[in-house]
């Protein structure tokens, strides 16, 4: 009992610093000069609190208790659209009020758009948020089905909230990753598309410079039990996405067990690389390699190698590590080949404590 008596603390004491964090911004943003044209707390109360009871009922309970405290996050001009981000991926954030508070303000335009007017843009076209004048992009328009990706996340909950001004959408996660080695820098480093000046993805920057079907990757990954694999992929996949490199192919090796999803992001994410890379190679195609041969992976300066067992069989094996299901998954792009271990990437840090 005495483990269960105070299971209710945790989200009380959640909503409390949440709330506390953001009237201090709320009070710091009031000190500030504010231009007279812009809709006030005051004026628009009735809408924020209509608006507030929609994004509740649809499951954003935080976006709607910030909205009615602290509306300046989230509208600056005549005209809002807010694309409010789940509970789940605000609750277990530690970053401070006003890193916060730059996340919410890129998911935020000036401008209004309903889903009707998301679905008449083209894909690659990219509009401004209220965060220092990054944009976002429409990464998938599907206006027959009704779907629309921004930044890769799909806009799950479309037309929250409709009147006057003020539009809302619930969406399926952040526009942005939330690894901390971006959040440190002050989201200055923030994973913005790059658009030109007429507000298109330069040279389709997100939509084609991975061809690779990373989600049927992960999918495959999954259904053949290398789940935890699979979810380290998936956990960085933003930063493969927009990586400078242009992958046309990929080799995946995928070990059964994958203990390091549990490391530090940036270790992850090395780690991870460390097992992809950028051309396909198939089993044959790696067996007719000299031994020793190196093999460039995704993780910068670090190699993978040939090594042939010593045995009658010569069985292929990649640092010393044994290819057990060679050729598991195969398409134009990429092929998956299951190893029995993960690699061991030299000069880990200790991570125990």
């Amino acid at each position: 009992m005495a483990c269960s008596s105070n299971w209710w603390r945790a989200p009380v004491y959640f909503t409390v610093s949440v709330l506390l964090a953001f009237l201090a911004i709320s009070t710091a943003l009031r000190s500030l000069p504010r231009d007279n044209s812009l809709p006030t707390k005051t004026t628009i109360a009735p809408l924020l609190l209509d608006a507030s009871s929609a994004l509740r009922k649809s499951g954003f309970n935080i976006i709607a208790t910030l909205l009615q405290i602290t509306p300046e996050i989230f509208i600056s001009s005549p005209h809002s659209t807010i694309f409010a981000i789940p509970d789940s991926s605000i609750a277990n954030a530690s970053h401070t009020s006003w890193l916060l508070k730059h996340l919410f303000q890129y998911h935020a335009s000036p401008l209004q758009l309903s889903m009707k007017d998301l679905l008449k843009k083209h894909r690659g076209s990219c509009f401004p948020t209220l965060f220092h004048g990054k944009n976002v992009a429409l990464t998938k328009v599907d206006e027959k089905e009704r779907v629309v990706e921004i930044n890769h996340v799909l806009v799950s909950h479309p037309d929250i909230f409709l009147n006057g001004p003020l539009t809302i959408h619930g969406v399926l996660g952040p526009f942005t990753s939330m690894d901390p080695r971006y959040v440190n820098q002050g989201w200055d480093h923030i994973q913005a598309p790059i658009c030109d000046s007429n507000l298109s993805l330069v040279s389709e920057a997100i939509a084609t410079k991975n061809v690779v079907e990373w989600t049927h990757v992960i999918r495959l990954l999954s259904s053949k039990g290398f789940v935890s694999f699979a979810i380290g992929l998936n956990s960085v996949l933003d930063g493969i996405l927009y990586d400078k490199m242009k992958l046309n192919s990929v080799t995946v090796f995928a070990p059964p067990e994958f203990s390091f999803v549990a490391s530090a992001s940036s270790l992850l994410e090395k780690i991870v690389r460390f097992h992809i890379l950028p051309r396909k190679l198939t089993y044959m195609e790696l067996a007719s390699l000299p031994a020793n041969a190196t093999l460039c992976t995704l993780a910068p300066d670090h190699d993978l190698e040939i090594s042939k067992a010593v045995n009658i069989t010569q069985e292929l094996m990649i640092n010393q590590v044994k290819i057990v299901a060679p050729n598991m998954f195969e398409s134009k792009k990429f092929v998956i080949h299951g190893i029995s271990q993960a690699f061991k990437l030299g000069e880990l840090p200790n991570t125990s404590r």
